[in-house]
């Protein structure tokens, strides 16, 4: 074969073999590549009815709304998909349970869409609050209309597994934002980071609020300094409130989750005016799905007292958040 159709070829077969190696080397790469969303267990559908029966206007604080996403798509970025949780699903587990009204946070799966919160609460008839999720380019207009929609606050989350990390001069600058609105700001942040957080904290110009308990893992005890600076922090801010809900999520020993219970019992006593209560529903990323008709029977655990429960789920709420007396 002479030179020129040697080459020819070779360049030929360097062109086959070249796409075949693109091929190879390019589709499965660029597939490994695209984030893998994972799809998360929706709540548990067999709700029992409490053997507690909640007050007269009890207020459960923090629960989501999910989708339906053909109406209100998730976000692109987000670190897990849900099954949809709609506003039909929402109302009918309140009903089962006895709770008269709610507070809805508005999900990292939404990002900064506030309408599946704002929709629900305009056909509320009062009922219904909102927390929003929103950044720091937020136009002066938009977060009026937010607040006479019925949003009180504003929430942070700290959290890894949830892609957020502590920005604080972002969440200054929102503060110098809402502090006008008398807003709060709500917080979600993991147990590790209290200790740093407490004199931030401390010098906030609005009132705030911790999720879950401040994650506090039930297995490290009461006297874990992370549960000890919480303890510390709620009894000595008055602009710190305690929502006193997630014991799915601290807990060590499963359901029913009675290691949660002395927790919750500190918490209580810490600054009974400041502690408010939430299921949680429809529970994303937990281990252990709990059946809310059994998180409201540990409401009377949490809160032995009748004066603290009337406390703990109508008039801290309605104080906060601004429900109707």
């Amino acid at each position: 074969m002479d030179r020129r159709r040697c080459l020819g070829t070779l360049g030929a077969a360097g062109g086959v073999i070249g796409a075949a190696v693109l091929a190879r080397e390019w589709t499965p790469r660029a597939a490994a590549q695209e984030p893998v969303i994972p799809m998360i267990a929706g709540p548990d559908p067999d709700t029992h009815t409490p053997k507690f029966t909640a007050p007269s206007g009890a207020v459960d604080t923090h629960t989501h709304i999910f989708g339906p996403n053909a109406k209100y798509p998730y976000a692109a970025k987000r670190s897990y998909t849900p099954p949809d949780a709609p506003l039909e699903m929402f109302a009918a587990l309140h009903a089962k349970i006895g709770v008269d009204r709610a507070v809805i946070v508005n999900a990292t799966v939404h990002g900064t869409d506030n309408r599946p919160v704002t929709d629900a609460i305009a056909v509320s008839g009062g009922r219904y609050k909102g927390i929003a999720n929103i950044d720091d380019t937020i136009g002066d207009k938009d977060l009026e209309a937010l607040d006479a929609a019925g949003i009180r606050g504003c929430r942070f989350v700290f959290v890894s597994r949830l892609g957020g990390t502590p920005d604080i001069t972002k969440l200054h600058r929102i503060v110098e934002r809402i502090k006008d609105l008398r807003w709060h700001v709500d917080l979600y942040l993991e147990s590790t980071m209290i200790a740093d957080f407490v004199p931030i904290l401390r010098q906030l110009p609005v009132p705030y609020v911790i999720d879950h308990m401040g994650s506090i893992k039930a297995a490290q005890g009461l006297d874990q300094p992370a549960f000890l600076a919480l303890v510390d922090l709620l009894h000595g801010d008055e602009k710190c409130w305690m929502k006193i809900c997630g014991p799915e999520r601290m807990s060590a020993s499963g359901p029913p989750f009675h290691d949660a219970v002395p927790f919750a019992q500190k918490l209580v006593e810490a600054a009974p005016d400041r502690v408010i209560w939430g299921t949680d529903w429809p529970h994303p990323n937990v281990k252990i799905m709990p059946n809310d008709g059994d998180l409201v029977d540990l409401v009377p655990l949490f809160a032995p007292d009748a004066l603290a429960r009337q406390k703990l789920l109508v008039d801290n709420p309605v104080r906060l958040f601004g429900f109707a007396a």
